[in-house]
């Protein structure tokens, strides 16, 4: 069942350099991109992005990591696409991940993980409402569909 997600390369990701090699990583397993746009998330924004989270220690940090600089967001989609994509980045800390994955590769540290993905076909349908209008997405047929 083709499905979406959504994908930030957090601002570790964009000030270390990695958004290619991080993008080929789901472009080589033959995920689609639907939408991407470069941006700045402001902190009311980081606040609704996180905001199943309130109240947890970890909150405000989170909040103010997603706004501290440039992201990424993207809309990823394929058959299982949230399940591929949360394989792919590996365990939420880099220091946890294992190698291969792309917080094993290129993560080290706990509170620095380089890239969000949503969780749930529902909290993909949030968090891409949150940053993209229905019109920004774009539907189309991948020539090498038939060889995925």
């Amino acid at each position: 069942m083709t499905e979406r997600t959504l994908i930030i390369l957090k601002p570790d990701a964009v000030q270390r350099q990695l958004l290619g090699r991080v993008v080929s990583r789901f472009e080589e397993k033959g995920l689609k991109i639907a939408a991407a746009k470069f941006m700045r998330i402001c902190e009311p924004l980081a606040r609704r992005h996180y905001a199943v989270h309130e109240g947890k220690p970890f909150f405000q940090a989170a909040v103010k990591y997603l706004s501290s600089g440039p992201v990424l967001v993207m809309v990823l989609e394929a058959d299982n696409v949230i399940t591929m994509t949360r394989k792919l980045m590996g365990k939420t800390f880099g220091n946890e991940a294992e190698p291969g994955t792309i917080r094993g590769d290129f993560a080290g540290s706990k509170g620095l993980n380089l890239v969000h993905g949503s969780d749930s076909p529902e909290t993909a349908a949030y968090e891409i409402g949150l940053y993209f209008k229905p019109e920004e997405i774009v539907s189309y047929d991948l020539a090498a569909q038939p060889w995925l």
